[in-house]
């Protein structure tokens, strides 16, 4: 997992943009293709989430329409690549209070 300031942040806040459009993109653990399981995991975060990882399987968005979940996906992609990017480097994230003012402020879903 890419390290970040919160753990159950799957990628850390580099951007404004990446909290606004995804909110907090959580890790779900690995499950076999096909298992029922995987379905309900990702139903259980519905309207919490616009981007979730599944474990060794890849991005799973959403959006209020294909425009939307288009929107996530590049952004969940912009903000990957970034991560990987400045890896090793310290990268400066936002801080705590940057993050809760975005929160607010675009009305995303962060402690959910």
């Amino acid at each position: 997992m890419l390290p970040c300031a919160d753990p159950d942040n799957f990628l850390p806040p580099l951007t404004p943009y990446a909290i606004m459009k995804l909110g907090k993109v959580t890790l779900l653990p690995y499950f076999m293709p096909g298992d029922a399981a995987m379905g309900r995991a990702v139903r259980g975060l519905a309207g919490k989430r616009s981007a979730v990882m599944l474990a060794n399987h890849g991005p799973v968005v959403a959006g209020k329409d294909v425009e939307a979940a288009c929107n996530a996906i590049e952004e969940l992609e912009d903000t990957a690549r970034l991560s990987l990017m400045t890896r090793g480097l310290a990268p400066r994230g936002l801080d705590a209070g940057q993050i809760q003012k975005l929160v607010k402020t675009f009305n995303v879903e962060w402690d959910a």
